[in-house]
C-alpha cells in the first residue's frame, strides 16, 4: 500500500487538497483510503459527506475515516483498569466509568498512529491518503513513535526482561519491589504498536507532500518545516502551492499586492523545491464536483529513499564521514552531541537522537562542516577499538 501524507502551514487549504488528491487517485480505479485528523468534521465538509469513527463510502473506491479520538481513549483505560484490578481493589480504588472520562492531550495523536497502523495492516486499500495536522504538530507527530520507543527501551531494557523468573528472588535480595510481570508485558505491547506504526512511517512507500500558499510567511513555515522533515529521514515529493491567483489580474487592483508576492515566492520556491501550483476556484471547494475542478497533482511513483551515507576517506584522509542532508539548515543552529553510540543532532527547533552505524560506534569525532545543504560528520577511528590491519 502507497501511503501519502500531507501537511503545512495552518489555514492554507491542506485538507481540501488531501480531499481532492485522494478523489484524483479514486476516480482513477485506485481503492483509496483517506484518513481525517481533525476533531472537527472539516474532512466531511470538504467531501459534502459526514465523517466519522466509522469508515465512511463517499463513492466507489474511496473511503472517508476520521478515528474518534475520545472512543479510543476509553476503551484504552478501560483495559487498563481490567489489568489492574487486582492492584485497585488492593488500594481500596474505585473505577472510572468509561462515560466519564475525557481524552488527555495528545489522545488525538495516539488514534492517528492506530489508525495508520490499523490501515496498513488490513492491506484493504491500495493508497492512504493522510490529513496530517498543520505542520508544527504533525512534526511532532510523525517523531513520536521513534521517540516514544527510545523512552521505554531506556526504561525497561528488553535484555533486561530475560530475568522475569528471577525478579521475585532479586526483589528479596535487594529489599525492593521488581517491576511487576504486567508491567513487562504492557511495555513489550506498547513497544510492538509503535514498531508498526513507526515501521508505516519509514517505508519507502510512503512520501509527504507539503501544501502551502505562496507568500512570505508560507516560505517561512515551508523552510522549516522542510528541514524538520529531513532530519526525521522522511521523503518528500512535492510542493503544492494552493489558491493561486489568477495572472490576468489588474494591476491596479487590491490583490494586484498578494498576486506579487506569490509570484516572488513562487519564483524562490521553483528553484529549490518540485512545486505543482493549485489556482484558486474563488471560493471555498464544497463537494466532490468541486474537488474535482482543483487540479491537484496526483500520487507518483514510489520516491528514493532518504539516505544518510557513511564515506570511506580512511586513506585520503584518515576518516570516516557521515553526510547528513539537512536542506535549508543553518551553520549557526546546528549543534551536535556525541552520546555513547548515539549522535544528538539538533538543527533550529528540531532535536534527534540517532544511533551511530557500527563502524562509527568504534571511532570517535573529530569535527563537522555544513556544506550545500548536507551535513558531514567525520569521524576518526579508535585506536583501543579499531581492528587491527584496518
Amino acid at each position: 500500500m502507497r501511503t501519502l501524507l500531507l501537511t503545512g502551514p495552518g489555514g492554507t487549504g491542506r485538507t481540501t487538497v488531501a480531499a481532492a488528491t485522494a478523489l484524483k487517485a479514486a476516480r482513477r480505479g485506485t481503492r483509496t483510503l483517506l484518513l481525517g485528523t481533525d476533531r472537527d468534521d472539516t474532512l466531511g465538509a470538504a467531501l459534502g459527506v459526514p465523517t466519522g469513527p466509522a469508515p465512511t463510502l463517499v463513492e466507489p473506491g474511496l473511503t472517508a475515516w476520521r478515528p474518534d479520538a475520545a472512543q479510543g481513549f476509553r476503551e484504552a483505560l478501560a483495559a487498563l483498569q481490567d489489568r489492574a484490578a487486582s492492584a485497585l481493589d488492593l488500594l481500596g480504588a474505585s473505577r472510572l466509568d468509561p462515560e466519564e472520562l475525557t481524552p488527555l492531550p495528545g489522545a488525538d495523536d495516539l488514534a492517528l498512529l492506530r489508525a495508520l497502523r490499523e490501515a496498513a495492516l488490513a492491506e484493504a486499500h491500495d493508497l492512504l491518503v493522510v490529513d496530517l495536522p498543520p505542520a508544527p504538530r504533525a512534526l511532532a507527530l510523525l517523531a513520536a513513535p521513534e521517540e516514544l520507543r527510545r523512552s521505554l527501551r531506556r526504561l525497561l531494557p528488553p535484555e533486561r526482561q530475560a530475568a522475569r523468573a528471577l525478579r521475585p528472588v532479586l526483589g528479596r535480595l535487594a529489599g525492593v519491589p521488581m517491576p511487576a510481570e504486567a508491567l513487562y508485558e504492557a511495555t513489550a505491547r506498547w513497544d510492538l504498536e509503535l514498531a508498526a506504526a513507526e515501521a508505516v512511517l519509514a517505508d519507502r512507500n510512503t512520501t509527504v507532500r507539503l501544501v502551502a500558499e505562496p507568500g512570505p510567511a508560507g516560505a517561512d513555515a515551508v523552510r522549516a518545516t522542510a528541514l524538520g522533515l529531513a532530519l526525521r529521514g522522511l521523503r518528500t515529493d512535492l510542493l503544492v502551492a494552493n489558491r493561486v491567483l489568477p495572472e490576468d489580474v489588474p494591476a491596479d487592483s487590491w490583490l494586484g499586492g498578494p498576486l506579487a508576492q506569490q509570484r516572488k515566492t513562487l519564483e524562490e520556491w521553483r528553484g529549490t523545491y518540485d512545486v505543482h501550483a493549485v489556482a484558486h476556484l474563488g471560493r471555498d471547494p464544497r463537494g466532490t464536483d468541486d474537488l474535482a475542478a482543483l487540479d491537484v497533482p496526483g500520487v507518483n511513483p514510489a520516491a528514493s529513499p532518504v539516505e544518510w551515507p557513511v564515506t570511506d576517506r580512511l586513506a585520503e584522509d584518515g576518516v570516516l564521514v557521515w553526510h547528513i542532508p539537512l536542506p535549508g539548515a543553518v551553520r549557526e543552529e546546528l549543534d551536535l552531541v556525541r552520546r555513547g553510540d548515539e549522535l544528538v543532532v539538533a538543527a533550529g527547533p528540531f532535536r534527534r537522537i540517532v544511533p551511530l552505524p557500527s563502524a562509527l560506534r568504534r571511532c570517535t569525532v573529530e569535527g563537522a562542516g555544513l556544506r550545500e545543504d548536507t551535513l558531514a560528520v567525520r569521524f576518526a577511528p579508535d585506536p583501543g577499538l579499531w581492528p587491527r590491519g584496518r
